[in-house]
């Protein structure tokens, strides 16, 4: 991986990390001492700094250092965890992600408008460590603060609880033999600190007797005050390693450094030796002689270091956690390979020329009779199939991330507006395209403000309507006939009908007397500049916003429509298509023009005999099993010409709640259809949404099916309600 490469992955990396920050933030807010969390927020920032810090990039370090050392404290339990603490590092997380973004565009220092933000956020972090010492500030609520002598029980059954160097030593028996003075390697071990205590151990002398002058019988307990490290102080004695048994037991604060120091490894190694080694626990040597027992001994090499009093019970355990971290992270990362975008939707606009091939293919050996042609191409296009699912499934993603990106809105515009308001997320697993995903955060954005500044009440209304003070917006996804529904809803006010009449009536829009339906009068909100606020608001009362929601949504070949019901709370529902690329349809004809239903919608299919033919002259309405289905004929919504045909079908197609029929004269059975953009010249064509390209080479086009159930629907209304007047909608708007 290049240089410039494996930038780009810090970059992505560092915007997962910071979008983890503040769920875990916001997280912390209800649950303060939520330990986990804490720990968890602590090895973001850290990853994020060590990370930037290889890249040089010192601006990003040097403020993440800061917000670090006060999540330690945090951590320690030193610091409680408040909403104004939260909001702070809120605040810095968001700098850190402009800093981020900054260095992403090429920027070698942040600007000085960021500079200045950084040393305010920096004053005052401050404010929460410039107090009292940290041993002075009280522990967080339901957090155990540190042990002012805590016993780090040594293996053996020693007590480790002094700020020093225990060495156990027991020189061979030939080490007088070999030139060595037992005495030299302990005044050595006074350069490097302290000897506070010495105690020799003459237990291994034998009687006078036996005693032979140039052997070495003596063993020494030393207690050592110094800043070296384990390895240095094993180096003392280097010479007389093979003879001698040594055992180094580190001071109190020692093992809380090493316990620390297990935690904030990079998760690299996944060896219980390699991480006790990294973190100075033990050195390679010790490493090296308990693997060389383990040979022997068959047990577990923690077990085997912990007998050998190498090294201490809670660093193993520590470490044993570090290990099993580093394979669930590595098991989890295995899972999922970074591709960039551009790539994948080259790969779905091949799968989309295949399945147009493949139609061809098929084509061709149906003309041609050959039997074992036929079985050929019908196997191939089995695989045509199975692999264009298994494309569109590689730009399925689950949408819970982006409903989670709006605890932060919530919270934010919540606390600008002066109201108490949570968001509930259901159906987050519910997964779409990721074009989709991508184009549908801002519409989703506009309806949540406008939920939480114009549909929650303030919390004196909402308790003087016995409701409970804390609002509440929820974001709702599921799956219905082949589309996602995504559903932002509120419990406040709802919607005042006639007040939205009144002032459709006094911009022209509606007549006085029309006659309109609820939802046909809460979709008058999105006509543009249209709004009923009695003042102007920073989040709205404009009139701007609702229409672009609603172009948007179109655009998206999706349609939006809204309940609600005064005092009790409204509710937008979106419907969308699951992938703009490659859908099932269902074929037919009209004349010699060819359309495509998208299969997920089509119900039924119903022949149109004769006598039904001549019974609906004039209407546009059947009878179908006692329910009456309102239809549209393609043949005069689009104006074809030709003779009708000698038979007609009706494909009954249903979206959302409402189903009505298409009359058709051909049924030409399903068909997988690539979604080709219709060009800006037919943007606005009513009733059709794309077109595909037929296995003939011949251009169909693709019906969009919610215009003409709404079309159909409000031809039967205006047929019953306003008979003298013209349809609101005709195949020539």
């Amino acid at each position: 991986m290049s240089m410039d490469q494996a930038l780009q992955t810090f970059f992505a990396e560092c915007r997962e990390l910071l979008q983890q920050m503040e769920d875990l933030l916001l997280q912390l807010e209800s649950a303060p001492n939520d330990a986990e969390a804490i720990n968890a927020l602590f090895r973001a920032a850290h990853t994020i700094k060590g990370s930037a810090g290889l890249f040089s990039l010192d601006f990003i370090v040097a403020f993440t250092h800061t917000v670090e050392n006060l999540l330690d404290l945090v951590r320690e339990g030193r610091l409680p965890v408040n909403t104004a603490l939260v909001a702070d590092l809120l605040l810095c997380r968001d700098h850190i992600e402009q800093l981020v973004e900054q260095a992403a565009q090429g920027h070698a220092e942040p600007e000085a408008s960021q500079l200045a933000r950084g040393d305010a956020l920096t004053a005052q972090l401050k404010t929460y460590t410039g107090g009292p010492s940290p041993e002075a500030v009280p522990a967080a609520a339901g957090m155990p603060a540190p042990s002012a002598e805590p016993h780090v029980e040594a293996s053996g059954g020693g007590i480790v609880s002094s700020d020093t160097w225990h060495i156990s030593l027991r020189f061979g028996r030939d080490v007088l033999r070999n030139g060595m003075d037992p005495l030299s390697f302990i005044r050595y071990l006074g350069t490097l600190g302290e000897v506070v205590s010495l105690h020799t151990l003459p237990d291994a002398l034998p009687p006078a007797d036996t005693l032979d002058p140039e052997s070495c019988y003596l063993g020494f307990e030393i207690d050592l005050k110094s800043g070296a490290d384990k390895k240095t102080l094993e180096e003392v004695f280097e010479f007389v390693r093979d003879d001698c048994q040594l055992h180094i037991l580190p001071p109190r604060s020692k093992v809380s450094e090493y316990l620390e120091l297990i935690r904030t490894l990079p998760e690299e190694d996944a060896l219980l030796g390699e991480i006790l080694v990294k973190s100075g626990a033990i050195t390679r040597k010790e490493l090296d002689e308990g693997l060389a027992s383990q040979w022997h001994m068959d047990a577990p090499l923690g077990q085997i270091l912990v007998e050998q009093q190498t090294v201490q019970q809670p660093v193993v355990d520590a470490a044993l956690e570090k290990q099993r971290q580093v394979k669930e992270t590595r098991a989890q990362e295995s899972r999922f390979v970074r591709v960039q975008a551009d790539k994948l939707d080259a790969l779905i606009n091949l799968v989309g020329e295949l399945v147009i091939a493949g139609a061809s293919a098929n084509l061709l050996a149906q003309r041609s009779k050959d039997g074992a042609l036929q079985e050929a191409t019908s196997i191939v296009s089995g695989l045509v199939e199975d692999i264009r699912d298994g494309a569109l499934k590689l730009r399925m993603v689950e949408i819970g991330e982006t409903f989670n990106r709006f605890q932060r809105v919530v919270r934010d515009v919540s606390k600008e507006l002066g109201k108490d308001i949570g968001l509930e997320i259901s159906g987050a697993e519910t997964e779409l395209d990721k074009t989709v995903v991508e184009k549908i955060g801002d519409p989703l954005m506009h309806l949540l403000r406008n939920s939480m500044d114009h549909g929650i009440e303030a919390q004196a209304v909402r308790q003087a309507r016995g409701k409970a003070a804390r609002g509440v917006v929820k974001l709702h996804a599921y799956h219905d006939s082949g589309s996602i529904v995504i559903e932002v809803g509120d419990d406040g006010g709802g919607l005042n009908r006639d007040k939205i009449f009144r002032k459709a009536v006094e911009r022209g829009l509606v007549k006085a007397d029309q006659v309109l339906g609820d939802g046909e009068v809460y979709k008058l909100i999105f006509e543009p500049g249209f709004s009923t606020a009695d003042q102007v608001t920073n989040l709205s009362g404009r009139g701007v916003g609702m229409d672009v929601v609603k172009r948007n949504i179109e655009s998206l070949r999706g349609s939006v429509e809204i309940d609600s019901q005064e005092g009790v709370g409204t509710t937008t529902r979106i419907r969308l298509p699951l992938t703009l690329a490659i859908i099932d349809g269902f074929l037919v004809s009209v004349g010699s023009a060819s359309f495509v239903v998208p299969l997920d919608m089509v119900q039924e299919c119903v022949e149109l005999n004769a006598e039904q033919r001549e019974s609906t002259r004039g209407r546009s309405y059947i009878n179908l099993r006692g329910d009456v289905l309102p239809f549209v004929r393609l043949k005069d919504q689009f104006e074809l010409e030709g003779a009708a045909g000698a038979r007609e079908n009706i494909v009954v197609v249903q979206y959302g709640n409402q189903k009505a029929g298409l009359v058709v004269d051909e049924l030409l059975g399903e068909f997988q259809t690539v979604i080709k953009p219709l060009g800006s010249v037919f943007r606005n064509l009513k009733g059709i949404s794309g077109s595909t390209i037929l296995g003939s080479g011949e251009v169909a086009l693709i019906l969009d099916v919610p215009s003409l159930v709404g079309f159909a629907a409000s031809q039967e209304a205006q047929a019953v309600l306003q008979p003298q007047d013209r349809p609101l909608f005709t195949s020539k708007s």
